[in-house]
């Protein structure tokens, strides 16, 4: 990072925005290798992310980005106004994608506060290599027209000291009006003059303290952005530069007949500032001011409908939320209150519970984005790893709308890209291989989201060689992985051992692994966010990894349950029932673990006060009650002192002293309670793994 710059909220919009362009211009990119042809609509779009990239970049002194992206400009410069026949899209796509990879590292290294130092020398020398094959693709006499072309009329990239000094001057008015909900528009202005600067000899524009003075945003939102200047460009070429402008609404252009009239704005802009200073507090009185001084224009004016927010201040307002949550609860279930009997009160809390639910369930649904920007960066990934290995992979997306939390969508980036790579790697056969098994040479990986209640289901699916059920049993055997009979183990349960640390099945580690390696990595990611994996998979057919996370980790509905003095809280989504068991229901199987008999099914029961050392007087089976709980179709039996009752719970995460020094498995996090009491959120899958070491 440049050390002589320090404006932050500039610092933000370059990274947002850098980091969007990015995006894009891969799927651009993408989209043109998948069709084998750059068309001219894609050529224009790819310059104009390159040359926002460039002028924002230098703009911010962040100079081998610039000098990179205006390498790879020139290139497209080229292809735009030449459009030359011959063109390796396949090499093209590789240089540019190896352009994104240099800036997306860069831009990591300004976001931790590091020096933009990486070195791009060897990549725009292969770019200089590129485009020079191309301009000795083309015919001499084409190579002629060019040269003519380029006398009669010039470019605007190219340096001013390079331009004739014979050239008439031409001066312009512009006005801008950015979108409605882009922000810091003030901004954006200046970073338009900055890039301005080397086409234009003279520039003026209203507002003049856009740099300094935030206010001017509002300025602009309502009046537009007021350019004036002398070049020596032609009015196509400014036209072409402006409307180059990101998150551009409108652009009004005229040439101005007067070439002298930019030095009597220069005397007027004073003037000219202070109605614009005034315009939010005298709206009128700038309005028949301005008509005097600037061209007469129609201005549009619209409620903003979207606006871009800070994710810090939405994971602020979320724990605000929550914390309304738990305090509504203290409130409303405090004893001395309650047991007073007071019906206006009941009334009152009802209408505050319906608001707050109403709130909380508003600022969720503003946290929600879809899965689809993380499935299209599985594409790239597909795309390297076929190049790499030599094979023909396709992948289909399906349900990318879907949305979940932005938390959840950050912790199940990683695991899609594992499961994505050993899919590849791993799970699709070699052309030669699919070609015995009378499959097509392209293979398929289908990335599926969907919906499944309180939960989104993500699944890999690929038709490659599917995993071998017996080789995984001796894999397991061998390492001592078993921890029962293999004739207790359903199909499901023999593939989810690849899940277990350091499990494999491949014999000859690659560069990107086998199926199995870092898997246990996989599960415990998702795990980690109150989730969970599934493994199916046919011989020959193809393999299934299902990734069931939850929509939120923030506010969930639990069921408050009391064991001795502790209170622990049970996802509702997990419970299937709770009962009062009778004695001639419960036994013991050979192990000597306690089982109980429900409608012909046989469940595991897990003893709380047992599992967490918790001193409690309810021991005897049928003076307590039994929640049945399932996850993944495992289930079991908890046993518990007594239900408390139903309540939204705010999940906290544990503290990390309690982490380090106890035994943490089968909890999720914590909560407080309407009564001030701390209760312990049960993890369920953790507790149905765990409840063959009780």
């Amino acid at each position: 990072m440049s050390g002589n710059y320090s404006n932050e909220p500039m610092l933000d919009m370059y990274i947002f925005e850098t980091s969007q362009l990015l995006e894009q211009l891969e799927q651009v990119v993408m989209a043109c290798e998948d069709a084998n042809e750059y068309s001219l609509d894609a050529i224009n779009e790819i310059f104009r992310f390159m040359h926002t990239i460039k002028g924002s970049s230098a703009m911010m002194l962040f100079n081998n980005v610039a000098t990179l992206a205006h390498k790879v400009e020139d290139l497209f410069y080229f292809l735009r106004e030449h459009k030359p026949e011959k063109v390796d899209n396949s090499g093209l796509t590789d240089l540019v994608l190896e352009g994104v990879d240099f800036v997306k590292i860069e831009i990591e290294k300004i976001k931790s506060g590091d020096e933009t130092d990486g070195e791009s020398a060897d990549l725009i020398e292969r770019i200089n290599i590129f485009l020079q094959e191309l301009k000795d693709s083309i015919s001499e006499d084409e190579v002629i027209l060019e040269r003519e072309a380029v006398q009669t009329k010039q470019q605007y990239y190219i340096p001013q000291d390079k331009k004739t000094e014979t050239t008439k001057k031409n001066s312009y008015r512009a006005n801008i009006i950015f979108k409605e909900g882009c922000e810091m528009e003030n901004i954006r202005a200046y970073t338009i003059i900055h890039s301005l600067s080397d086409m234009a000899e003279d520039i003026y524009y209203l507002p003049e303290d856009i740099a300094e003075n935030e206010a001017t945003s509002q300025i602009i939102r309502e009046n537009g952005f007021e350019i004036y200047c002398s070049t020596k460009h032609s009015y196509e070429e400014m036209y072409d530069f402006f409307m180059e402008t990101i998150f551009l609404q409108t652009l009004d252009l005229i040439q101005l007949e007067d070439n002298d009239y930019v030095e009597e704005v220069k005397q007027t802009q004073k003037i000219n500032l202070e109605i614009c200073d005034s315009f939010v507090v005298e709206s009128s009185q700038k309005k028949s001011s301005e008509k005097s001084i600037l061209p007469a224009k129609e201005q549009i004016s619209s409620g903003q409908s979207i606006i871009s927010v800070n994710v810090d201040k939405l994971d602020k307002l979320m724990d605000l939320v929550g914390e309304m949550v738990i305090a509504e609860a203290m409130v409303t279930q405090n004893p001395e209150v309650v047991n007073l009997g007071l019906e206006g009160f009941f009334k009152a809390s009802r209408q505050l519970h319906k608001i707050t639910n109403e709130v909380q369930d508003m600022v969720m649904s503003i946290r929600m984005v879809p899965l689809s920007t993380t499935f299209l960066k599985m594409q790239r990934i597909l795309r390297d790893m076929c190049k790499k290995l030599n094979k023909e992979v396709k992948l289909e997306v399906l349900g990318e709308e879907t949305e979940v939390d932005k938390n959840i969508i950050e912790s199940i980036s990683d695991p899609l890209m594992h499961l994505i790579r050993n899919a590849t790697d791993h799970g699709i056969e070699e052309p030669e291989e699919r070609a015995r098994k009378n499959k097509e040479k392209t293979g398929k990986i289908i990335l599926e989201a969907k919906n499944s209640g309180s939960d989104v289901l993500v699944i890999v699916r690929d038709d490659g060689k599917g995993l071998k059920k017996d080789k995984i049993l001796a894999k397991a055997k061998e390492n001592g992985l078993l921890d029962r009979p293999e004739t207790e183990m359903t199909d499901r349960d023999v593939y989810n051992l690849i899940l277990l640390p350091g499990f494999s099945t491949k014999e000859k580690v690659t560069e990107f692994s086998g199926r199995g390696v870092g898997m246990d990595v996989v599960a415990k990611n998702i795990e980690a966010v109150g989730g969970a994996v599934a493994v199916d998979s046919i011989e020959d057919i193809g393999t299934t990894i299902t990734l069931k996370i939850p929509l939120t980790l923030a506010i969930i509905d639990g069921m408050n349950i009391k064991v001795g003095n502790s209170r622990y809280t049970v996802p509702i989504v997990a419970i299937r029932e709770s009962f009062r068991p009778k004695e001639n229901e419960v036994f013991c199987d050979t192990e000597g673990q306690e089982m109980i008999m429900v409608r012909g099914e046989c469940y595991p029961i897990l003893r709380l006060h047992e599992y967490f050392s918790v001193a409690t007087k309810i021991e005897k089976i049928t003076e307590g009650i039994l929640i049945m709980v399932e996850q993944d179709s495992n289930k079991m039996c908890i046993f518990a002192d007594e239900l408390l009752g139903q309540q939204q719970v705010v999940v906290k995460a544990l503290p990390n002293y309690i982490k380090k020094k106890s035994n943490v498995l089968g909890l999720g996090g914590c909560t407080l309670l309407g009564d001030g009491n701390i209760s312990l959120i049960l993890d369920i899958g953790g507790l149905l793994n765990a409840r063959v070491k009780v």
